[in-house]
């Protein structure tokens, strides 16, 4: 049997790829999240034959070291993490605490026999990109946020494990992924809520501010053809789509979607955060599926048949 450690399970990304890992009776699956932004009512709703969760913190050592010298795992999904950018800004700190769990896990994997390391990197780290689509290695990573810095931090981490202990890895630079069960601070489902309530939707600036959008099944897709394929080895990978669509485009989709009756209202724009436009280069990801991503209305139309949007903590 294959044991396989999700850090920050109890999370939106984390608990859609727990899912799908533990529909696969050859995996063990041990969840595990501090349940400081992931919530119980995320965790799979499935028979725990071959999956536990444990309350821990993997940015204490002594916490996290206790599970993964109990279970020797073979593959680690490091997905635990302070996300949003409002979050993240209003947490700076708690933010650079992360660094703490990145090393933890890094340590601990080398010491335990883990054979590759997943790691949940962001698109933030590219921060105001000068080339389109943004590629995984020609672009500068150069925002200055301190989620993006903890991020490549993160990104170096795994390099330097990789060439001085031999461990594997495997980078996912996230894009905006949006699906049932993701928290309402994150722009989708914000609109979505908002929509249906006919409440105005809010938008910081003129709107025009662009961002590509990955339905969570395609990001999970992915991931376990890179898991199960033996792919991005050592590598980074973009997940995202590669349509652009304008946050004020996004509001007039969902509110034409919901038949809402909301109306857009303007904010002043964000005083730093908000970049102006995020366009990844998806070849490899597209590689990996096999096909193009979910264009976003079949994704929202999903996720709105779905009805599982408001389910948060």
């Amino acid at each position: 049997m294959i044991k396989i450690l999700i850090t920050g399970g109890a999370g939106f990304i984390g608990s859609a790829l727990a899912e799908k890992l533990i529909e696969n009776k050859d995996n063990y699956i041990v969840v595990v999240d501090n349940l400081s932004t992931g919530a119980y009512n995320k965790l799979p709703v499935l028979p725990k034959d071959n999956w536990e969760f444990i309350k821990c913190d993997v940015n204490v050592h002594n916490d996290i070291a206790a599970v993964m010298f109990a279970f020797k795992f073979d593959y680690v999904f490091h997905y635990a993490a302070v996300v949003g950018v409002q979050r993240t800004l209003a947490n700076p700190t708690s933010v650079l605490n992360d660094i703490e769990g990145i090393r933890n896990i890094l340590a601990l994997s080398k010491n335990t026999g883990v054979k590759r390391v997943f790691f949940s990197s962001s698109s933030e780290i590219y921060g105001e990109a000068i080339d389109f689509p943004q590629n995984e290695y020609t672009t500068p990573l150069n925002s200055r946020l301190p989620y993006a810095i903890v991020k490549n931090v993160g990104e170096a981490f795994l390099d330097s494990y990789n060439k001085e202990y031999g461990i594997d890895y495997t980078i996912f630079r996230l894009f905006n992924t949006y699906g049932p069960k993701q928290t309402d601070d994150f722009v989708i489902t914000k609109f979505i809520k908002k929509a249906e309530k006919n409440e105005d939707i809010t938008i910081y600036g003129d709107g025009m501010q662009s961002r590509t959008f990955c339905y969570i099944d395609d990001n999970i897709e992915a991931t376990l053809n890179a898991l199960y394929r033996n792919e991005i080895i050592n590598d980074v990978v973009n997940l995202g789509g590669d349509l652009e669509y304008t946050i004020l485009e996004v509001a007039n989709i969902i509110i034409s979607l919901t038949g809402s009756k909301s109306k857009v209202i303007h904010l002043p724009a964000l005083e730093e955060g908000d970049m102006k436009r995020r366009c990844p280069d998806i070849s490899k990801m597209r590689k990996l599926l096999g096909r193009n991503p979910v264009h976003l209305e079949e994704g929202l139309k999903a996720m709105l048949d779905k009805g599982l949007f408001n389910n948060n903590h």
